[in-house]
């Protein structure tokens, strides 16, 4: 009876959240656990320090190159990749939403290419929820590859005691979940009416609401193509030295600085260097949207993470009896976990912390816990995602909307063929890779 309650505070917490929007989850998150320990009488689990801090350094990072004019400077160059061949855009957009959160270790830079997939989508008379819909899929689900994401460091520590090293995550994480992003985009192709036969579409032309902008004109700073170049070479340094530190190869033994510690301090450093090297004023960096969106990310992580970890923490032993059984048979039954566990924590980094050490401790192989991993990408099913909600306003086509029973929007197909896809290819690539 007290676990019913007790998960009832759980699910009302999120639920709360969600309806708050934004940070708000995160807010809710910390009112269940108070709920959870000061009502209920649980003890409060581990607070998700280490995902918060990479989440904050390296956001720190990226605010600086985006003042910097970096960010301008890598959208100007996804947006002439596009219009090189704007037939291809419902490849060529994910494409570009997935390596800029491969390389930034975030989704919401993927904010600033949706207006310019939606504009040469109208362009060339493709309907813009179907380049859309996959690329705001691409930008969450590449957050599962990226070597500096708060995820893939939270996954990389939960296997290195089982002999699963850092490249060896990445070279699975990578080519699975891209092939599977290109998938879903073929199939993209094919999903909706097209815009010329569209009622909506046809309805907001004729009252002259849909505009075309054409190219769009950046205004790139001196410094913009050095801020970026310092990141990149950070980014190298990172997977360098987490490669030479693992277990695995054991080129440094004994670190002083262990790779968590390693990451906020090249994060940190990259900024200086970038502050330095450009002249920006500082006092921009804290007014940038990246820096806002990343420190909201920060609140949310600590309130859902917290949450999650209170309940699982407090229930290890009843999941193990129940669930272990399951996972033995049913190894895939872990990515469906993660899928929904996702949809109501709202952050990979949050889902990775709170559901996999549970799963790792009920004798999950490491190659069923990495296939599994881009299952905690399933943000794009809940339709109130910062990025899903950007892509529905930014196209005045009304081809990108949200369906009168709410699941029913264009994101939800894409997003289920890209993630089964990638379990699927992670089954097969694991074994290879780590056998």
């Amino acid at each position: 009876m007290i676990v019913g309650v007790e998960l009832l505070v759980v699910f009302g917490a999120i639920f709360l959240g969600a309806r708050m929007g934004g940070i708000g989850i995160g807010y809710a998150g910390g009112l269940g656990v108070v709920a959870l320990t000061l009502g209920l009488g649980m003890s409060p689990g581990s607070i998700p320090i280490d995902v918060i801090l990479i989440i904050m350094a390296v956001i720190s990072a990226i605010a600086a190159m985006q003042v910097a004019g970096g960010l301008d400077y890598m959208v100007k160059i996804g947006e002439s990749i596009l219009r090189k061949n704007p037939k291809q855009i419902t490849y060529l957009a994910p494409t570009v939403t997935y390596f800029m959160t491969l390389l930034a270790g975030t989704g919401h830079t993927a904010y600033s290419t949706l207006p310019v997939i939606a504009e040469i989508a109208k362009e060339q008379g493709i309907r813009p929820s179907r380049p859309l819909g996959i690329a705001v899929v691409a930008s969450q689900i590449a957050i599962t590859a990226s070597p500096i994401s708060a995820a893939v460091v939270v996954m990389s520590g939960l296997l290195d005691p089982l002999g699963v090293g850092y490249l060896q995550l990445l070279a699975i994480c990578i080519p699975t979940t891209f092939t599977a992003c290109m998938i879903a985009a073929f199939v993209s192709n094919f999903l909706g009416k097209d815009l010329k036969d569209d009622k909506i579409y046809k309805d907001r032309l004729e009252k002259g609401l849909v505009k075309v902008h054409g190219a769009t004109q950046y205004d790139i700073k001196p410094g913009a193509k050095l801020s970026v170049g310092i990141f990149i070479a950070t980014i190298i340094a990172v997977v360098a030295y987490a490669t030479a530190i693992s277990g695995t190869v054991g080129l440094i033994q004994h670190p002083i600085v262990p790779r968590n510690e390693a990451i906020m301090l090249f994060m940190l450093v990259a900024a200086t260097f970038i502050v330095l090297a450009t002249k920006i004023d500082t006092s921009e960096i804290i007014s940038a949207s990246t820096f806002k969106s990343g420190m909201s990310a920060c609140i949310c992580v600590l309130g859902v993470a917290w949450l999650g970890d209170t309940f699982v923490s407090g229930h290890i032993n009843e999941i193990k009896d129940l669930a272990g059984s399951v996972l033995e048979q049913y190894p895939w039954m872990l990515a469906i976990t993660l899928f929904f566990g996702s949809m109501l924590l709202y952050s990979q980094a949050a889902t990775t912390r709170a559901l996999l050490p549970a799963a790792l401790l009920l004798g999950v192989d490491p190659v069923t816990a990495i296939a599994s991993f881009a299952a905690v990408s399933a943000l794009f099913v809940l339709p109130t995602y910062p990025t899903l909600i950007a892509a529905v306003e930014m196209d005045d086509t009304g081809s990108t909307r949200i369906g009168k029973y709410v699941l029913n929007h264009p994101f939800v197909i894409p997003g289920l063929i890209a993630i089964s896809c990638s379990v699927a290819l992670g089954f097969v690539l694991g074994p290879i890779i780590l056998h």
